[in-house]
């Protein structure tokens, strides 16, 4: 196993030096988002309504923050189990994302997906969601205040950890 340091977004030439097993930790921009940010995203794109973001040059974390403690950046963030997404996941990577975190095993669908769009799939520890939190140097609300904490944040991380699991 190696450890690759990377500064988001990754290119292409990042991705190809990945294997299976290796540790990543991501400096840069992530953005947050769960089943309903997904579901919503979709229907964007089924409507023909332009992204907020280029899915192309974005990493997506799927989680949602807790309540910020008054002394901290942020509060407590974890992944959130990947399947979740799995029924959005591929209309997503024809549009072009390439780099996800979560948790757990993806269905063999979105594996194939994964593989077939040369994505990358990172999982991150789950229980680790306080160490997580000391990661984020920022966080804002992006997008969809309405869905608390499944709303879509904007992520400034250093040296965020995870492992490749499908690449």
């Amino acid at each position: 196993m190696k450890t690759h340091r990377f500064h988001l977004p990754l290119r292409p030439d990042d991705i190809g030096q990945l294997t299976v097993g290796d540790k990543v930790l991501l400096s840069g921009v992530l953005y947050t988002a769960r089943d309903q940010a997904h579901k919503r995203l979709c229907q964007m794109i089924q409507n023909k309504v332009p992204l907020p973001f280029d899915l192309s040059q974005i990493c997506l974390f799927y989680a949602g923050p807790t309540p910020k403690p008054p002394d901290k950046t942020c509060g407590a963030i974890g992944p959130t189990t990947s399947r979740r997404m799995d029924p959005y996941t591929p209309i997503l990577l024809d549009q072009g994302l390439k780099i996800m975190i979560g948790k757990g095993e993806r269905s063999p669908e979105v594996t194939q997906a994964i593989l077939t769009h040369q994505a990358l799939y990172l999982v991150s520890i789950g229980g680790i969601s306080a160490l997580l939190s000391q990661k984020v140097s920022s966080i804002r609300l992006f997008l969809w205040e309405d869905l608390g904490p499944e709303a879509i944040y904007r992520l400034e991380v250093m040296d965020f950890p995870a492992y490749v699991a499908l690449v």
